[in-house]
């Protein structure tokens, strides 16, 4: 209900405020309750009085949407079948997993306690023993706390006739940095790959006996910023010359600029320039993935700017013999750049979802719709599994993909031209969308290589939410740079099936060669060079 505007309040508070009504004993408490029911109903009674509000929309508001499965309209009936309910099939990753899966699991060889490789045989005593190449795996699991600690005891003494101290020499790890570069890496994970704040990991590390100040945690990830500094802007070099462009934004909080404290208004000239009105005044992350080749690049901006204004920075570090990218991002005018030309694309996913969300009035029209857009995916699956190259999934698509988009669009222009749908209600903008991003829309069907939808982007950018969840903002101009920065070579690492733990780690401990051969510290070349045992499977 927090996500309408209304505030949440259990049943039972409600039971219990109803005896004490009856009763007419009522408390403070009671007053701040009674409070929260008028602000409910207000704002229920404000959604209902909204003309594109559905019971379904009003449900998804309330109580969230836990799936948008065409299964979970009228027992996922095709058009022209019988409804029923469809064989479930068993969700793939739901196994045991293989011990190969531990790639950052320590690995200890056993070696028989008796025999060894060249012995005679217990047990027919004519052949000789030969070890196998694939030795037999157990795994064993423990735990210990996230960051460790250990105190070196140095044996000191004293002579009893000068009195002159003599004290043991401490290991060399210990007579280096208070904090070995492990540390920040483990934080920054924690931060902004996980979501954790700083004030929960050290409420976790003091219950385990390792206390780890915030302020600490803090200084430890900006210097792990610092050192993955110029690997952050060689992936934003590298990103402006993508092929492919996937763009998204959320809405954020940086209490430095959006509190307007002291000398606020002189930290954002440039952006305040660009701010026009109040809605200009929010800031945003937003998240760019942009794919060259077998790699794919990250990029998280927080600020005033639009997604759109952020391509405009990104695309103008673009070389100019390079054609115009794919954008792929949603309808919305705010994620086009103003400055550049691009191939748009526009996210099938979100125009499903207008239909989805009128399943209960327009069963009929809806279940068509769906079952067209369950054919197109299920032909980019098939696609995905036979590993086509773009060039040969773009003729699959049209030959397969081609006439159910024609047919769907055709579908929805004789609901408008037979006025069998009103125009102006919400099946008919739902239609009228769908036929205005037409182009876009069906843009896999054109260029090689365009992707679908924009769930990609929408997954990456789930990140900064789970940020924005948990730790509500950032608090400075600076911490936002560095989450940014963080999250956006995590989120690489990740993308390119890199460990981005020995990655952080052995960025800090070679930063002056990340600094002069940036190139040689990307992820992916990064992965060929580092040890097998560091890179996950």
């Amino acid at each position: 209900m927090s996500q309408s505007g209304a505030v949440p309040v259990k049943g039972e508070e409600l039971e219990a405020l109803r005896v004490r009504l009856e009763s007419r004993r009522l408390d403070e408490r009671d007053f701040e309750l009674l409070a929260k029911l008028i602000a409910t109903v207000l704002r229920l009674v404000t959604i209902l009085g909204q003309k594109k509000t559905s019971i379904a929309r009003l449900r998804k508001m309330l109580f969230g949407a836990k799936t948008e499965k065409s299964g979970k309209i009228a027992g996922g009936a095709k058009p022209g079948g019988e409804p029923g309910e469809r064989p479930r099939q068993r969700a793939k990753g739901h196994g045991r997993r293989s011990v190969r899966a531990y790639g950052g699991a320590k690995h200890v060889e056993v070696l028989h306690a008796t025999l060894k490789a060249g012995d005679c045989c217990p047990e027919c005593g004519k052949g000789s023993l030969y070890r196998l190449k694939e030795p037999s795996r157990l795994l064993w699991l423990e735990a210990q706390p996230p960051i460790q600690a250990t105190v070196y005891e140095c044996e000191v003494m004293r002579c009893s006739g000068c009195g002159k101290l003599f004290t043991a020499e401490a290991p060399q790890e210990a007579r280096q940095n208070k904090y070995d570069e492990t540390v920040g890496s483990m934080v920054a994970l924690f931060r902004y790959g996980n979501g954790l704040p700083f004030h929960r990991l050290h409420q976790l590390q003091s219950s385990l006996g390792v206390p780890l100040p915030p302020s600490v945690q803090w200084e430890l990830v900006k210097q792990k910023a610092q050192s993955v500094k110029p690997i952050y802007r060689a992936l934003t070099q590298l990103a402006a010359q993508g092929g492919v462009m996937r763009v998204d934004d959320t809405p954020m909080t940086i209490l430095e600029r959006d509190g307007g404290g002291e000398g606020h208004q002189d930290r954002f000239p440039e952006e305040r320039q660009q701010t026009q009105g109040a809605e200009r005044k929010a800031t945003r992350t937003t998240a760019i993935v942009s794919e060259l080749e077998a790699h794919r690049v990250v990029l998280y901006t927080t600020g005033g700017r639009q997604a759109g204004e952020n391509m405009d920075r990104l695309l103008g570090q673009r070389t100019t013999d390079r054609p115009a990218p794919i954008q792929m991002c949603d309808g919305l005018a705010a994620n086009l750049p103003k400055q550049f030309q691009v191939v748009l694309a526009n996210c099938l996913a979100h125009a499903r979802r207008r239909f989805y969300e009128l399943a209960e009035p327009f069963p009929q029209e809806v279940q068509l719709v769906l079952y067209c857009f369950e054919c197109i995916y299920a032909n980019e699956e098939q696609a995905r599994k036979a590993g086509l190259d773009p060039q040969h999934r773009l003729e699959f698509h049209r030959l397969r993909s081609a006439f159910v988009m024609e047919g769907l669009f055709d579908w929805m222009q004789t609901q408008l031209d037979k006025k069998l749908v009103e125009p102006n209600s919400q099946l008919g903008e739902a239609i009228g969308y769908m036929l205005k991003r037409r182009q876009p829309l069906t843009l896999f069907l054109r260029v090689a290589g365009a992707p679908l939808d924009n769930n990609l982007t929408e997954r990456i950018l789930k990140r900064a939410i789970l940020h924005r969840k948990n730790s509500l903002f950032y608090k400075t101009c600076t911490g936002a740079e560095v989450g940014d920065m963080l999250m956006s070579v995590i989120s690489t690492c990740r993308m390119n099936n890199v460990n981005p733990f020995p990655y952080l780690t052995d960025a800090e401990r070679h930063a002056a060669e990340v600094a002069q051969r940036v190139e040689r510290w990307l992820p992916w070349n990064y992965a060929i060079q580092a040890a097998p045992a560091a890179q996950p499977p």
